[in-house]
């Protein structure tokens, strides 16, 4: 039986150079949980206008489950202004407020996050009071907390990050993230150092850090796991961490050793960043020749 999976928060927009892109660090991964085979659910909130109207449609056909998306009248769909002037580094301006910040708890997504084995949640739709208080509520009633560590300065203050950091069971984060979370405590610029604290501070079961195009680390009980990255043409890196998070997570909660989990998801990772967009359906098969390839 598939593990049942939910992910919260933000759905919006990513206005490009050329053209809009649906996006959102959750959607992104939700997306490519069911890529990937599973059958996730997502939580959040889009407005009752036409580009909300345009990106359910846009899940619809991705056959994600949207039962748990609420529609508000009183703000609008969420969009980010993207700038791609450095492929590897991509900056946002994310407006602020949209139907994403206004996340109601309900009694139907308490009881989902309660039956579900893993729940995978964010730091950009924390921003509000409203999606703040739901996202606290729900993680009362999850599992296996997945904590994604996606910081959009100035949308993250320290107090709530250290909140999230305490539910969660696995925190994946890029290095810069790893940077600004461990300057808080004062702890030194190394990797390994700053992952150990993580680990040991908020008695974690997996620290993941994505290393751009050198790979990612992953600390577990068993230790360190180094991954070197993969060599592609890169387009955008849009969604690149979002898909190595979801293939982490197949593999891992499939009972994958954290190592093999980790090479596939970089494959992943790499795979997404030489298409253009966050959502690109990478099929087995195309990973499975990338990786013979790149043994």
């Amino acid at each position: 039986m598939k593990p049942a999976i939910t992910v919260f928060g933000e759905m919006l927009w990513d206005m490009l150079p050329s053209g809009k892109q649906p996006g959102g660090a959750p959607m992104n991964v939700a997306i490519h949980l069911k890529n990937f085979g599973l059958d996730p659910a997502f939580i959040s909130r889009a407005g009752d206008d036409d580009l909300g109207a345009e990106l359910m449609q846009y899940l619809e056909k991705q056959k994600l489950n949207t039962d748990f998306i609420q529609t508000g009248t009183t703000h609008l769909t969420g969009i980010v202004k993207v700038n791609l002037s450095d492929k590897t580094e991509v900056t946002y301006k994310i407006v602020q407020p949209v139907a994403w910040d206004y996340i109601q708890a309900t009694p139907e997504n308490r009881q989902l996050v309660k039956n579900s084995d893993v729940f995978v949640y964010g730091t950009l739709s924390v921003r509000s009071q409203q999606s703040r208080d739901t996202l606290f509520e729900l993680l009362k009633e999850a599992k296996l907390k997945v904590f994604d560590v996606n910081i959009r300065p100035p949308h993250l203050d320290r107090t709530t990050a250290e909140h999230l950091l305490q539910q969660a069971d696995i925190v994946k984060v890029n290095e810069h993230e790893l940077g600004t979370v461990c300057d808080w405590f004062g702890i030194q610029p190394d990797v390994e150092t700053r992952m150990k604290f993580l680990y040991e501070r908020f008695n974690l079961k997996l620290v993941c850090v994505t290393l751009g195009a050198d790979g990612a680390m992953v600390l577990s009980a068993d230790g360190f796991h180094t991954q070197k990255g993969y060599k592609v043409e890169v387009q955008d890196t849009i969604g690149s961490g979002d898909s190595f998070l979801a293939m982490f997570l197949k593999e891992y909660i499939s009972g994958s050793p954290v190592s093999a989990a980790l090479r596939k998801a970089c494959a992943v990772g790499a795979l997404v960043a030489s298409h253009r967009g966050a959502t690109p359906e990478i099929s087995e098969a195309e990973l499975d020749q990338f990786l013979n390839i790149n043994q």
